[in-house]
């Protein structure tokens, strides 16, 4: 059967597509090797097993403390791995597609072909922004804060705007996302909050969200529809390891109990069980209300101090050194890391790296990895954009 020319035409043009996305399937595959090696595939496969059998002996449970922790170490380790092995099974996948299109003389599987080789190509420029990490603590979890700035209920509502996000951006990259401390706004909203979580490089993806967040939209409070800048804080500091040292002298700490004041029933708002510490050298406060003792509360506070006296340490010394790779932020308000307009356009724009977009509502659910991957590109090659 002769076909039609402009069927032959169409026929020959998609068996030139599909060889060549075979050559670019094929070309992959020493870059997908690669990228198993800068990930440290092999020793993770070995610290893998490693802890599979540690938590498979009997009294392995009996430190609960430590259980959860080797058990979150198994998980980020699984994932790492079968993330690159998916990567992988998507390359053959797709060559099977491209000699399944080409036997069948169809060229409706190019468009899914494209689509396919798309994603995987951003699959894999994500993992390796992830070789990027190279702060000491870029493998921690991480203990994100957020605050609201001066504006009362506007302000209140775009923290809890960006409350959402990052658990959004947490549920799509499958991290655990629990909240250790949450302050109600007077109206709306919140006036503070703390979020600790959990997954690989946490702390490594999640540092570039440190500064000054601001929001302008159409105030959704004030009854004559007018535009409103609204402002937010968020710090991110590391959680660290247990045999990290930090001099921390109880006559320096000041320590308050209260109710909470967030979710949790009846019982949370009926006890003192919330607390909050003062550093008095620092001025430095934490709180947590997230345990339902006061003991455990008073241990999440520790550790939150612990861990935010480091930050201050570390800030010290890279400004003492000179040493932000470009980037010399103050966070303070109207020193803004990123905007996001709502009106009268749309916009989220990162005034460090200059990377922006136009769907401010995929934003705000969470699709921060364009924002988090120009920041390490720009960290790791020292190219900063300029105010």
């Amino acid at each position: 059967m002769i076909l039609p020319h402009r069927e032959r035409t169409s026929s020959i043009m998609a068996s030139i597509k599909y060889d060549e996305y075979k050559v670019k399937l094929n070309n992959l595959k020493p870059t997908l090797d690669d990228l198993g090696q800068s990930l440290g595939l092999e020793a993770a496969a070995e610290e893998l097993d490693l802890l599979q059998a540690q938590s498979a002996a009997e009294d392995f449970w009996n430190d609960m403390e430590k259980a959860q922790k080797v058990s979150q170490r198994i998980k980020n380790l699984q994932d790492k791995l079968d993330a690159q092995q998916k990567r992988l099974d998507t390359v053959e996948d797709l060559l099977v597609l491209c000699e399944m299109g080409q036997e069948a003389d169809d060229d409706s599987m190019v468009a899914e072909l494209e689509e396919s080789y798309a994603k995987l190509e951003e699959d894999i420029e994500s993992a390796r922004l992830a070789t990027l990490f190279t702060g000491e603590y870029d493998s921690n979890d991480c203990m994100l804060t957020i605050h609201a700035g001066a504006g009362g209920t506007e302000a209140q509502d775009w923290a809890s705007m960006l409350f959402r996000m990052y658990q959004h951006w947490c549920d799509r990259h499958n991290f655990k996302c629990e909240t250790l401390d949450y302050e109600d706004g007077d109206e709306a909203g919140l006036k503070s909050a703390t979020m600790m979580i959990t997954g690989e490089n946490a702390y490594g993806y999640l540092r570039s969200e440190h500064g000054v967040h601001r929001l302008v939209r159409i105030s959704p409070f004030d009854s004559n529809a007018r535009r409103q800048t609204s402002f937010a804080a968020v710090e991110v500091m590391p959680d660290l390891p247990d045999d990290v040292e930090v001099d921390i002298r109880p006559e320096d700490v000041e320590m308050q109990v209260f109710r909470s004041s967030g979710a949790g029933g009846q019982h949370i708002n009926k006890t003192s069980s919330a607390v909050r510490l003062i550093h008095k050298p620092t001025g430095v406060v934490v709180s947590s209300q997230q345990e339902r003792s006061q003991f455990q509360n008073r241990e999440t506070c520790y550790r939150m101090l612990r861990d935010k006296l480091v930050q201050l340490q570390m800030q010290a010394h890279a400004e003492k050194i000179s040493d932000l790779k470009g980037v010399q932020m103050k966070i303070e308000w109207g020193s803004q890391i990123r905007s996001y307009v709502f009106m009268p356009y749309t916009m989220v724009k990162d005034t460090r790296t200059a990377f922006e977009t136009s769907n401010v509502n995929a934003v705000m659910d969470g699709d921060l990895d364009g924002f988090i991957n120009a920041y390490l590109t720009c960290e790791a090659t020292g190219t900063w954009a300029t105010k």
